[in-house]
């Protein structure tokens, strides 16, 4: 439980390390090569070239991540415990995805739209926000929160705590491989069909995980904006409803959570619209969001240590069994 105190302290207080000691900036790296050599061959040599990637790459990230613990509870002082921590922080960033959302808040409250646009096209989303006005920034700024909550900070977490260290390392490259490798366009559409559909299995637990501490933290730590009226649907109701309404299986999960407890309507043209009916999103649903992301990772921060604690407790009763039962 040690590794994941220090790993939030670390998060908390440092942030992320400079890319040239970041793993996960390794593992771009190495993604990227293996990408350049893939084949120019014909469709299901491509598939079978990105599933070796993700999945080949996985496993020996798995195996590395077990090497480095065998080497670091060798090492004196506790140190081992040091060096664990900051390799589980590096696996998330919680810090650093509110920062990066503050940053947008802050330039649409000076009035500089344009600046508000560039960051969260940076920082934030992967789609053109070179046309959105103030609301449509806000509203991309909550969606990349609550989506980037699930997969960039409660999925390694979740697998740190049913897998250690390890885990967490590779779950952490196959999300690597699908930011890099899982488009569809001509380049990609077949050399990324396995990291992406891989991506989203991973991501199954985490997703609807992150959505039920989004919605029990709305009900519990969180207070309501005057706006939301008696008749409005409740948050759970719109995540009922919205949820499966995008292309993707996991992150309607946690977007319509966010949308049903800010009272906030989220839409990307053309492709979902979560919330349909509550207002638009205003400059300062971002910072609403950032609390409310907060609370939630309480929350499942909770529930790691209690989930660890238990399984601590296994093993000490087994243990005394073993020592002085058998």
């Amino acid at each position: 439980m040690r590794t994941l105190f220090e790993a939030i302290i670390y998060d908390t207080l440092i942030g992320d390390p400079p890319n040239e000691y970041h793993p996960t900036a390794w593992m771009g790296t190495a993604i990227g090569r293996l990408k350049a050599e893939a084949p120019d061959a014909d469709d299901q040599i491509r598939m079978g070239y990105g599933a070796a990637i993700v999945l080949g790459g996985a496993a020996v990230v798995f195996l590395l991540g077990q090497f480095i613990q065998t080497i670091t509870r060798t090492l004196p002082f506790g140190l081992g415990v040091t060096v664990d921590g900051f390799l589980l922080k590096t696996t998330f960033s919680l810090g650093g995805l509110l920062s990066a959302a503050d940053d947008v808040r802050n330039a649409l409250i000076d009035g500089d739209l344009e600046e508000a646009r560039r960051l969260v096209s940076w920082h934030l989303v992967s789609r053109d926000t070179s046309e959105l006005n103030e609301s449509q920034v806000s509203a991309a700024t909550i969606e990349s929160v609550a989506e980037n909550l699930s997969d960039g900070v409660v999925a390694p977490l979740f697998y740190y705590a049913i897998g250690g260290l390890p885990l967490a390392l590779a779950y952490r490259w196959v999300n690597t491989c699908d930011s890099m490798l899982g488009y569809r366009d001509e380049e990609h559409e077949w050399l990324g069909k396995v990291p992406a559909q891989f991506d989203d299995l991973v991501n199954l637990a985490p997703a609807r995980l992150t959505a039920q501490a989004l919605l029990l933290a709305g009900d519990h730590f969180f207070e309501p904006t005057a706006e939301r009226s008696p008749e409005q649907p409740s948050a759970n109701a719109i995540y009922q409803r919205d949820a499966t309404a995008t292309e993707s299986p996991n992150a309607g999960h946690p977007m319509s959570a966010a949308a049903g407890v800010l009272g906030v309507e989220l839409e990307k043209v053309g492709l979902y619209n979560l919330g349909e009916g509550q207002r638009k999103p205003e400059t300062a649903d971002i910072g609403r969001m950032i609390d409310l992301a907060q609370s939630a990772m309480i929350l499942v921060t909770a529930g790691l240590f209690i989930f660890k604690g238990i399984v601590w407790g296994f093993r000490a009763i087994r243990q005394f069994r073993r020592r002085f039962c058998e």
